[in-house]
């Protein structure tokens, strides 16, 4: 689960401190349970959801290649997914700016960033690293993955089909001006776009990064609660279908 720069155990025990009512009302998933969700997904996403041996267009996201551009205040904004041969050196190099090391801890050679998108693009799709293109120019790294079948899920009270962002904003011009909340929004309407079956848009930034938690804020997020991950503790943002229309 990788910070977000924008910048218990499984069973039924109670939600973090600090949920709110309403999520409280859900209980965790069992890993057994998480595990028979992925594998029937990813089976799924091999078949088509009908079953057929045929290749079709479905994915555990719904085709993030196929999303299209979404138009922001700052411009034409695009998800590109990731090609290795094309994009290692920039992400890379964005990797070691000391702002986003801070929290993605990804710092040194280009082996050691293919060493973390690799496994993304040789899995099974729960996991979409993508370039975030505005107008043209690539300027920001996503990952768009399935957090109801990510690790995470054993941290909160998931629920099927919740989807997740960890992002970073690659150049030091584009930071502290507001256009991660307007991107955040866009990519989260992207996913509520496109994923018909998904309520919820998850995200679990770095307490200690005020300024991507305060752009989730801003972009129609609410905090959720505080979940202490193996790595850090995080604040859990929620964008919720239900409250798209008001937040």
């Amino acid at each position: 689960m990788p910070p977000t720069d924008a910048s218990t155990d499984a069973g039924t025990a109670s939600a973090p401190a600090g949920a709110d009512s309403t999520d409280t009302l859900d209980l965790r998933l069992p890993d057994d349970l998480i595990g028979l969700m992925a594998e029937t997904d990813a089976r799924a996403a091999r078949t088509g959801p009908l079953g057929s041996e045929e290749s079709v267009a479905y994915d555990l996201l719904d085709g993030v290649a196929q999303w299209g551009p979404a138009t922001t205040a700052a411009g034409v904004f695009q998800l590109v997914p990731v090609r290795l041969e094309r994009d290692l050196t920039l992400i890379s190099r964005w990797m070691n700016d000391p702002a986003v090391a801070a929290f993605w801890e990804l710092a040194g050679s280009e082996a050691v960033t293919e060493s973390h998108l690799r496994p993304q693009l040789d899995g099974d799709g729960r996991s979409v690293p993508c370039l975030g293109v505005l107008d043209g120019t690539p300027m920001s790294y996503w990952e768009i993955y399935r957090a109801d079948l990510d690790p995470l899920a054993r941290h909160y009270p998931a629920r099927p089909h919740d989807t997740g962002i960890h992002l970073l904003i690659g150049g030091v011009a584009n930071r502290g001006r507001g256009l991660g909340t307007s991107l955040l929004r866009a990519v989260a309407d992207l996913v509520l776009d496109h994923r018909p079956a998904c309520a919820r848009v998850v995200a679990e930034p770095d307490l200690r990064n005020t300024p991507s938690v305060s752009a989730f804020l801003s972009a129609g997020f609410r905090f959720s609660a505080e979940v202490e991950l193996p790595d850090k503790r995080a604040a859990l943002m929620v964008r919720d279908r239900a409250l798209r229309a008001v937040l």
